[in-house]
């Protein structure tokens, strides 16, 4: 059918694309779609050419555009409230990308999710190239993302994702690098204390753990908690005292709720590690701040943001990228040791 439009299950018509439907250069297309071709080109070829964006349903990214014309040179970092060191270092290799293609990151910390999301500016679609944004922010990015935005999702499921793209730090094998080093000391009791905290990320550790303690014989006490030193010490007491088979090793989702952990430990009067092993998640600064200090499972967090960064830059260089999940290691320190002997 004439003048047919995209199809939204199709990949997005690029100026290419109208370039070559019309018959002319990339170059040309951008000079009549930007509105800088009167005496560039001739009136005939440059209705061909809108006809052609007309009938392929071409929107310009105006992101893109923007990025290429100089005009802002600014990309939004979208990150939960800054009570995390993590995304204070995600920040850093971002801005350090950013800084190499000569533009600048706005960090927005998202409210509460009680309170609502507001544009941090008079119009988020017009101040911005684009936008780098966490899974654990996602609530505020109907608010400030703006239709024509460009959009990288971190730590997001990537067959779910809101955005062009998405880039990952390898989660689950992080989890499966912490219970494996407690099965392998001889563990078989657990508590799960989880974030309570309705996000992709988690899902991902909870599932792994289960993954790797299938068939072990071992069993999982879960608990959860709010993303705070106390709150993880209350809940950590609570599911301690609750166990019927008191638990050998709690395996956290953060290093502040090990942390947390940590303290309950002490006011149950046991000993971490020789009557309780802890592990971690993140590798914060509080991990080597606690005694003992934290076996956790370390993320590059800086480099995690470098690569958010140079996934944004392709999307508006008109790129696909399919970054692979970033590496992450496990560092044992002085939290776990051996477990109990074997049941019997």
């Amino acid at each position: 059918m004439a003048g047919s439009r995209h199809d939204s299950g199709a990949p997005r018509p690029t100026s290419r694309d109208v370039g070559r439907a019309a018959g002319v250069s990339q170059a040309t297309v951008s000079l009549v779609l930007g509105d800088k071709w009167q005496g560039r080109v001739a009136e005939r070829t440059a209705e061909r050419v809108r006809a052609a964006a007309r009938d392929l349903g071409y929107r310009p990214n105006l992101a893109a555009r923007n990025l290429r014309l100089g005009r802002t040179r600014t990309a939004l970092l979208v990150v939960p409230a800054l009570t995390n060191e993590f995304f204070a270092r995600v920040h850093t290799g971002a801005a350090r990308v950013a800084a190499r293609h000569g533009f600048g990151v706005v960090l927005y910390p998202a409210p509460d999710v009680t309170a609502p999301a507001r544009d941090p500016f008079e119009s988020a679609r017009a101040s911005l190239d684009g936008v780098l944004a966490s899974s654990m922010a996602s609530e505020a990015l109907a608010t400030i993302r703006g239709d024509e935005l460009p959009l990288v999702m971190l730590d997001s499921d990537p067959a779910h994702s809101l955005g062009a793209a998405t880039v990952n730090l390898d989660i689950a094998q992080g989890m499966r690098l912490a219970a494996e080093h407690l099965l392998a000391l001889g563990h078989r009791d657990f508590l799960h204390l989880a974030a309570d905290i309705s996000s992709w990320t988690f899902d991902v550790r909870r599932d792994a753990l289960r993954s790797v303690l299938h068939g072990t014989g071992a069993t999982v006490t879960p608990a959860r908690s709010a993303l705070a030193v106390d709150a993880a010490r209350t809940a950590t007491e609570a599911a301690l005292r609750a166990s019927v088979a008191r638990p050998t090793a709690v395996i956290c989702d953060d290093d502040v709720l090990a942390a947390g952990a940590c303290k309950a430990a002490r006011r149950l009067g046991l000993r971490v590690p020789d009557d309780l092993s802890v592990t971690g998640f993140d590798d914060l600064t509080l991990a080597t701040a606690v005694e003992p200090e934290l076996t956790t499972v370390s993320l590059p967090a800086e480099r995690f943001g470098e690569q958010g960064m140079d996934t944004l830059i392709a999307v508006l260089d008109g790129r696909t990228p399919e970054p692979q999940p970033l590496p992450v290691r496990l560092v044992v320190r002085g939290s776990t040791a051996k477990g109990p002997a074997p049941r019997r």
